[in-house]
Formats: C-alpha cells, sequence, structure tokens
C-alpha cells in the first residue's frame, strides 16, 4: 500500500516572519505520510517586483535588499548547498532589470522577474527545512513539467499536458516546489493570476493522486459572509466542491476561483487552516464534494457595484454568431461575464461596473447601441437552492429589493438596488438562517 500523500500550500501570507518558518518546519516535520510543499513568495515581495518591472530604476538596490531580506528568513543559506541557486535567481533579477529598462514590454524578461519571487521563497523554506532535519530540496514548476494553459499569462494548469510531462523522480523526499508559475504552451514562462498558487497545490495534489491538500492560511477559514460587511460569523465546517467555486467568483479572497477545478472528478478534499492554529484540532473548512443538505444556506457571496447592458438584435440568424464574437472579445480582453440572457432578440449582460464602458463598446460594435444600468451588488445565496427559493417566495424578491437572475445549480443568484448593503445581507443571512452566523447588526 503506497504512503499517503498531502501537499501543503503555504502563501505570503504565512511567510511574513521567520517564526512563520519554524511553524512551518514544525508542521511537515509532524506531519504523518509523505509531504509535499507549495510555496508563494515572501510577504510583500510580489508588489516589490511588479513595482520594479515597470520602474526599473527603482529597482538599484531592489536585488541587495531582496537577498538581506532572504538572508534574514534562512541564516546559513549562501554557504549551504543551494546557495549557488540562491546567486542565480538574484543574476536572473539583475538581467531581467537591465532588459526591463531597454525594452520595458518584454514579456519573458517581466515575467522572469516576478517569478523570482516564488523561486527565492522555495530556497529558503527548503533551506530552513533541512536545518530542521527535513530531507526538503528546491524545485522549480516548469522544470518538473507544469504546463499552463496560456502563453505569457494562463487562467489555469493544462492537467493533461503536465501528467504526461510530469517529472515523478525530482519529487523525492520534501519537494518545495514554486507556486505561481509553469511553461506556457509557447515553451516560456508563463503565469498565473495573482493567488493562482493554491491553484498550483491543487494541481500538484491531483498529478501525483494526493491524499489532500491544506492551503495554510492567516485565517480561520472560509466565513460565510465577507467580514467587511460588520456580520460576525464562524467559519463553515464543510463546502462542496460547486459551492466553494461559486463563492470563490463572487467574493471570498480565502480561495483563488480556479482553486478547487482539479479536485472535482477526484474527491480529493481540500482543508483551508490557520497556520498558528493547533494541529490537533479539526480544520478550519473542509472542501469536497458537493453533498445535498436540505433547508442550508451556507454562505452569500456579495460582489459590489455591477452594470447590467441590454441590447438588442433584429436577425435572429445572426445573433448566435455575434453573441460568440463578444465572449471571445471578453476572453480576450480579461472581462469577467457574470450572468447572460439571451432571449430571442433581446440580450442581457452583467459585468463588473469596473470593465461595464469596454464590455458595452464590444456589445454594440456587434449590436448596435445598447443601454446601461448600474446596481449596487450582485448577491449569490450559496447551499440548498430550494430553501432560497422557498424564503424568496415567502418575503417576494421586490420586498427585499432583489431581483431574481438564476440558478447556478449551487446557488441562487440575485441583483441587488439597495444603498444599504449591509443591511441586506443581515436581512437575508437572518431570513435564510445562514450557518455560522453568530452575530447580526441591530
Amino acid at each position: 500500500m503506497s504512503e499517503a500523500i498531502t501537499v501543503h500550500k503555504f502563501g505570503g501570507s504565512c511567510l511574513r516572519d521567520s517564526s512563520d518558518l519554524d511553524r512551518i518546519a514544525e508542521v511537515v516535520g509532524e506531519w504523518n505520510g509523505r509531504t509535499m510543499v507549495v510555496v508563494s513568495a515572501l510577504w510583500g515581495t510580489t508588489d516589490r517586483l511588479m513595482r520594479a518591472s515597470m520602474e526599473p530604476r527603482y529597482a538599484s538596490r531592489l536585488v541587495n535588499d531582496l537577498s538581506s531580506q532572504h538572508l534574514r528568513f534562512a541564516p546559513g543559506l549562501l554557504n549551504s548547498e543551494i546557495g549557488p541557486l540562491f546567486k542565480k535567481v538574484l543574476n536572473g533579477i539583475e538581467q531581467s532589470l537591465v532588459e526591463l529598462a531597454s525594452t520595458p514590454t518584454n514579456p519573458v524578461a517581466i515575467n522572469r522577474l516576478l517569478a523570482a519571487g516564488e523561486r527565492l521563497s522555495a530556497l529558503v523554506v527548503a533551506h530552513r527545512l533541512k536545518q530542521y532535519g527535513i530531507d526538503a530540496h528546491p524545485v522549480g514548476a516548469e522544470d518538473i513539467g507544469l504546463r499552463l494553459n496560456g502563453i505569457n499569462r494562463a487562467p489555469t494548469v493544462d492537467l493533461e499536458a503536465s501528467m504526461n510531462l510530469l517529472d515523478r523522480t525530482s519529487l523525492y523526499g520534501t519537494p518545495v516546489i514554486t507556486g505561481w508559475f509553469g511553461e506556457g504552451k509557447d515553451g516560456q514562462l508563463a503565469l498565473l493570476s495573482r493567488g493562482g498558487s493554491d491553484h498550483t497545490a491543487t494541481s500538484i495534489a491531483r498529478l501525483v493522486d494526493a491524499n489532500k491538500v491544506i492551503l495554510w492560511k492567516d485565517v480561520c477559514g472560509i466565513m460565510p459572509l465577507n467580514p467587511r460587511w460588520g456580520i460576525e460569523t464562524e467559519p463553515l465546517a464543510y463546502l462542496g466542491y460547486g459551492e466553494a467555486l461559486e463563492l470563490s467568483r463572487l467574493d471570498t479572497p480565502i480561495l483563488h476561483p480556479a482553486t478547487v477545478e482539479p479536485l472535482i472528478d477526484t474527491g480529493i478534499p481540500l482543508e483551508v487552516r490557520h497556520l498558528h492554529g493547533s494541529m490537533d484540532t479539526n480544520s478550519s473548512t473542509v472542501v469536497g464534494p458537493d453533498l445535498y443538505q436540505e433547508n442550508t444556506i451556507k454562505a452569500i457571496g456579495c460582489m459590489p457595484s455591477v452594470a447590467s447592458i441590454r441590447c438588442q438584435s433584429k436577425s435572429l440568424e445572426q445573433q448566435s454568431r455575434r453573441l460568440g464574437e463578444v465572449l471571445v472579445q471578453f476572453d480576450q480582453e480579461g472581462i469577467a461575464c457574470w450572468h447572460l440572457d439571451s432571449q430571442p432578440g433581446d440580450i442581457r449582460w452583467i459585468v463588473s461596473q469596473h470593465d461595464s464602458s469596454k464590455a458595452k463598446r464590444l456589445i454594440e460594435d456587434q449590436f448596435g447601441q445598447a443601454s446601461q444600468e448600474s446596481h449596487t451588488a450582485l448577491l449569490s445565496l450559496v447551499g440548498n437552492r430550494e430553501k432560497a427559493q422557498e424564503v424568496l417566495d415567502a418575503r417576494g424578491a421586490e420586498a427585499l429589493g432583489v431581483e431574481i437572475l438564476s440558478d447556478t445549480g449551487h446557488a441562487v443568484r440575485l441583483l441587488a438596488q439597495t444603498k444599504d448593503m449591509g443591511q441586506l445581507l443581515h436581512e437575508l443571512s437572518r431570513q435564510c438562517n445562514v450557518e455560522h452566523v453568530v452575530k447580526t447588526r441591530d
């Protein structure tokens, strides 16, 4: 019987100071079975590298600063067996900055520069783990065959290609794998969107058929409502894959939207734990197969500031083709369409207000004049749809100040047009008996 594999992912919020590395070593050292580690850059490093990519002259002291910062986390690294790799990454940063000073839009140099944060982090974490007697070694995601679905920037890992390319011989002992990037379809380095290291971790778990993935955070789990609305809650104990996906798309910053996708067909559980919480207690939130739970609304997702754009089509024959063109252009421009209602001769789109001007222009290029209306928020009642419909039917959507948009299968989506979102969420959480709500405002 093969040994159980756990993939542990440590994000930047768990890499703020050297004491965090002591805790990571404790977690990895005490965990039963085989362990694989995925890391983000140290706290704040990616932001500094991004600024340097736009202002190379600003970065005159960046290499020395980054070297000092990382050596404070890992004393002795420079003179260790992975010291030459540390110097190589620093030299790569210098080379990237030189290239960007003359060719500011060079995507290869930009990606090489930005990926350096994860490379340095993997070296630091591997070094500290070795100091604790753990057989750890740094691994570059692209070096082991992690292929991404794109060129330069990519939305997801190409699991099929990665399965064929994966160099499993590099995953001996306790590999410390770089998150966030991999090899693009053109053979060059490609990056996922910010927060994509969680997706790297779940993709690795899928590729090695891990028994579980643990995302170590600086929070106690996934909350049923975003804390910014002033409604006190406790972490959810369990979310289905589809429920977690819906909540991550609309609201929660805890999960990257692509995080759960590699796990859905496998049943591999995902856990969200607090790095400095007790290892003896159950994890704060488990994400796994979707289970029917009668009469339960687990969470309310809320995306503030959206817009609906409506257009007409006189030609039913051309409507589908032009609709497809707009969706392709949305994808190319990075515009998310949160809802699409297409009836013969009439189409309605829901997008973020941030994207509304660009989206309206693309729609009008295909369909002519379009109208636009602003809305306070797009809401999602996540969990049992029958309970959501029961509440909406009993109170009346209009009386609550919402419009029912759609049933996604794991949630009911609503449009809100109220000036007081806190009051609306308070009312909805009370009416729906949202799980784990501790205290709502009076």
